[in-house]
């Protein structure tokens, strides 16, 4: 589905990725790790032409994204979680929903106001308060809901339960888990390896802007070095 094939990302003078490498497939969950500042963010915001490569290639089901600008890359079906949530603020939370919603790959059955309340129950008690006035726990299920409205056939969480109270860290896991057997292709950013390693198929750890170690979740399991070397376990 989505393929990032030898991608160097730099900012002004200063180079962040060299020659990124990893794939997402139909269906899968897929993980992105490592320590702060190692370019996770710096990826995905290559992958959503947020930030222009100066080498390798994005393809997205065989069509190419390095070329292209941020909201023809949505179009395409990639809907973004980004990092501080970032919703709108001054707007209420079904406004914030509406907002967002689209279908342009026309999905038989696209998402709707009342499905995200379903999932995130705490949210349909608050359909008409500000997003401002959310907690931040209640700011990402808005965060996630607004990304799902978007019908994405890839959906990217970057640091997706980050400063959040382990009550709501496992309402995440587990929406993420419901999504995964619906049949939706996940890119994660998080650092709670425990929750990640019981949801996702594969994981690839990036080190200083390239990625050092990839594996399934048996190997991380297994692999007390690697997460002691590149993740701080």
């Amino acid at each position: 589905m989505l393929k990032i094939a030898d991608i160097s990302t730099s900012y002004g003078v200063s180079q962040v990725l060299f020659g990124v490498n990893f794939e997402v497939g139909v269906n899968e969950v897929v993980t992105l790790l490592g320590r702060n500042g190692m370019g996770k963010t710096t990826t995905v915001n290559t992958i959503m032409g947020l930030l222009k490569p100066t080498d390798g290639q994005i393809t997205f089901e065989g069509q190419r994204l390095d070329k292209l600008p941020s909201f023809q890359i949505a179009r395409l079906g990639l809907g973004l979680v980004p990092e501080g949530r970032q919703v709108f603020p001054n707007l209420t939370v079904t406004e914030n929903l509406l907002a967002s919603a689209a279908n342009w790959r026309q999905a038989a059955d696209p998402w709707t106001a009342a499905q995200i309340f379903g999932i995130f129950p705490e949210l349909a008690a608050r359909q008409q308060s500000m997003a401002t006035l959310l907690s931040g726990g209640e700011q990402q299920m808005l965060a996630i809901g607004r990304a799902l409205m978007t019908n994405p056939r890839l959906l990217i969480l970057d640091e997706a339960t980050e400063g959040l109270a382990p009550m709501i860290r496992q309402e995440i896991w587990a929406c993420l888990a419901r999504l995964k057997a619906a049949g939706q292709s996940i890119l994660v950013i998080d650092k709670n390896i425990d929750d990640l390693q019981r949801i996702a198929d594969r994981h690839y750890i990036l080190q200083k802007g390239q990625i050092v170690w990839s594996g399934d979740s048996a190997a991380l399991v297994a692999d007390e070095q690697i997460k002691h070397t590149y993740l701080g376990l």
